[in-house]
Parts: C-alpha cells; structure tokens; sequence
C-alpha cells in the first residue's frame, strides 16, 4: 500500500520553508485573495510564483486555496486569477464554490482541481458526484466516523483527503455563521474572527443585566470550545483504508507548530510504512510528547469513534496548552556563511541563530530540527555581531552568536521550557 501524501499548511513563504525541510511531501497556500484565510500572511502573485518554483525544485507540490464561499462582487478579478495560477503551474486549487469550479473547468481545464472540505462531503454518492465532474480529489468533511470512512474508501476509486492534526471548529467541516453574525467578518469568506472561542454565559430576555453561569462557572463556559484534533496514535488504523493524502491544518499557526508537527507525522508515518506497527508502536511516547510541546488545545480523537461528547471540548476554559517558549531559530548555511564571512577569524567557530522570543545566558534550550533526535545545551556566552557580550537576547530577529561545540543544523528550531524565567 502505497504511503499517503503528507500535506502541510504554509501562511507564509518562511513557514512553506519550514514545512518543505521537515518533510511535508506538498503543502498548501493561500493567494491574497479567494481563500478562508485572510488573516495568514499568504502570497502575492510574485511570492506565489517563487514559492511554486521553489517546491516544484524540491520535487513537491503545492495547492493553492480558492475556497471561499464567493458573493458576486467576489467574482471581480476572480478569471485573471485562475489563469494566473495555470500559468504558475501549480500542481492543484482547493475550491468550494461550484460556481467557482465550473468556471475553473472551463478557462483552465488542464488544471486539477481538489474539492474543500467546506462543501461537506459525508458519503460516498457526494464523492462520486464530484470526481464524475472531473475534480481530481475530494476532500473529506471532518464529521466522519473510521467506518464511514472505510465504507467511502470500499466505494470510490478517485482519490480522497483527510485531515489527521489541528484545530477543529465548531461548525459543519468550517462552514461557521458565528463570525459573520456576532463580528461582521465573514468566516466563509476568509475573515473569522473565532468566536467560538470566546467565554459565554446565559442572559434572561426579561432580566437584563442579570447573567446566569452556565455548567456553574462564574466565568462563562465555552460550549464552542473544541479540542484540537490528534489521529496520531491511529495512524496504523487509518494506513488500511488506503486514502491518498493525510492533511494537517493550521496555516495561521505559528511556524513552531509547522515545523513540529510536521516532522512528528514525516516519522510517524515513515516509520509505520517501513518497519510496521511495532516499531510505531515503540516511538508513539516520544511523538506524543512533541506535538504536546506546541501550543494547543487539549487533543481529541475528533469523530473517528463517534460524534465527540463533552469530553472532547472544553467546558471551563479557552486556554491553550503552552509548556514551551518558541525563542529562536538556525539559520540556512547560505545566509549563515554570508554572515560568517565578514566576521574575524576567530569568531568563524561560532552558531549562528536569528532570536524570535527573549532568552538569556543560563537558560536550557532545546533544539528541534529535520531529521533527527531533538537535543539541548544550556546557554553560555552569546554576543551580537558586533562582538559585544549579551547578557539577554531581547531584540526581535537579532543575529546572536554562540559557541556550542556542535554545528546548528540548518531551519533548527530553539524552544525553551516555560518553567525557566526569560529576562
């Protein structure tokens, strides 16, 4: 059985980066306009091109999304944009609009188009509706259950998606009117404002100003607050349906969470195809510790087994789990050596790494990089560029050198644990 595609978000050309180095074998991006993500960093035409350009050198592929649901006056622009992106050769559009599809199909036929998960397909006749109107791939609505799936796997031959990481919303598959109803910002046109998250309690028409706990919490309760989704223990149960790509969300979060999480499924599902489910088995602890290293939610097995009860939200709290600090991250040896050469001999033996949080002498960081076991060193000296001795490194994407007596492989990520205080 052939491996899945492990398909990553990419907000922004670093994150694309990111994912790239830490093994996504295609990602997913957002254009400046026509995507549910209007708050990622996402791509100009220039950038995208670039970023088409870079993937397809690394022999991967990427999607744009173009999935909102469009009103009329989104429709402005919409055919240049579609040419555009035949023209970039990107490798697939995720769309949700039939209107949208159609109009894809006629001026770009040559360019394969992936349904969202927003158009909410749950059974196998909506499947094959939509692969019969040529659309290269379906992607699958959340709310299935592993023997949904299998029974949709056992009656579609055209290829399907999953997501298997990340965030969940509470709305059908991302279709969410809460934005738009309590904020003005549509979610289904890019611009959710995530009220779902937000702290709620009851309020009696003919009582105002009188505010009634729910779940008895004085603070409100989150009856919106889903966990985050995490299928990483039942990789081995998914591996027998057979389904073509396995997709981790998140394109607003953060490039840690990228390179995390990405790296954690690249092993996960390389060890599980290579060496069975044993050694999987061996390893789960060790993966299962790093994607709780990342901010998140508390993680849930979605509705794999079922529709998720109170169990799987939360019900006191919209807090994320945060046991780490994102502090730091190594540079590419090419920007890394332009740096080092106008440095003095002596300094030459020294790590290069750009600070994106403050850390300081004494601290104990760890560091999470491609391809191998993280590891940690405690701080020693550090100076700027200009060989001046830092105490504390406070300044936002400042070249810090250090000396570690190991080389900082390249898109290295530096985290240190929360329970040390940053001066």
């Amino acid at each position: 059985m052939n491996k899945p595609e492990l398909l990553a978000p990419a907000g922004d050309m670093e994150k694309l980066i990111y994912a790239l180095a830490y093994g996504a074998d295609a990602v997913y991006v957002g254009g400046s306009s026509y995507g549910l993500r209007a708050y990622a960093g996402n791509f100009g035409n220039e950038q995208l091109k670039e970023a088409v350009d870079l993937v397809h050198k690394k022999k991967r592929k990427i999607y744009v999304t173009v999935n909102i649901f469009a009103h009329e006056q989104d429709l402005e622009g919409l055919s240049a944009y579609l040419q555009e992106l035949g023209q970039m050769g990107v490798d697939a559009i995720i769309v949700s609009d039939p209107g949208v599809i159609a109009l894809a199909k006629k001026l770009v036929p040559g360019l394969p188009v992936h349904l969202s998960t927003q158009a909410n397909s749950i059974n196998s006749l909506s499947v094959n509706y939509w692969l019969d109107q040529g659309l290269e791939r379906v992607v699958l609505a959340r709310e299935l259950t592993l023997t949904e799936l299998q029974l949709i796997r056992s009656r579609v031959s055209g290829q399907v998606e999953i997501f298997i990481h990340g965030a969940m919303c509470m709305s059908y598959s991302g279709r969410c009117l809460l934005s738009n109803y309590l904020t003005g910002r549509d979610a289904n046109r890019g611009e959710c404002t995530q009220p779902c998250r937000w702290g709620y309690s009851l309020v009696e028409e003919k009582r105002p100003g009188q505010i009634f706990p729910v779940e008895e919490d004085q603070r409100g309760t989150y009856i919106f607050n889903s966990y985050d989704l995490c299928l990483l223990p039942y990789l081995p149960l998914l591996k027998k349906l057979g389904i073509e790509s396995w997709k981790i969300e998140g394109r607003m979060k953060s490039l840690y969470y990228v390179a995390s999480s990405v790296k954690v499924y690249r092993e996960a599902i390389d060890t599980l195809w290579a060496q069975g489910e044993g050694a999987f088995q061996a390893r789960l602890p060790e993966w299962l510790e790093e994607v709780d290293k990342v901010s998140h939610r508390d993680y849930s097995s979605g509705f794999l087994f079922g529709k998720p009860g109170t169990d799987a939200h939360n019900l006191e709290n919209s807090h994320y789990v945060r046991e780490y600090d994102f502090v730091g991250v190594g540079l590419d040896k090419q920007r890394e050596q332009q740096i080092l050469t106008g440095l003095q001999t002596e300094q030459q033996e020294t790590v290069l790494l750009e600070q994106r949080n403050n850390f300081k002498q004494g601290e104990v960081l760890e560091v999470l990089a491609p391809y191998e076991q993280s590891w940690t060193f405690k701080l020693g000296k550090m100076w700027n560029l200009e060989g001046e001795e830092l105490e504390a490194a406070r300044h936002a994407q400042q070249i810090i050198k250090l000396k570690l007596g190991r080389s900082l492989p390249p898109y290295s990520i530096l985290r240190r644990a929360k329970n040390q205080c940053s001066g």
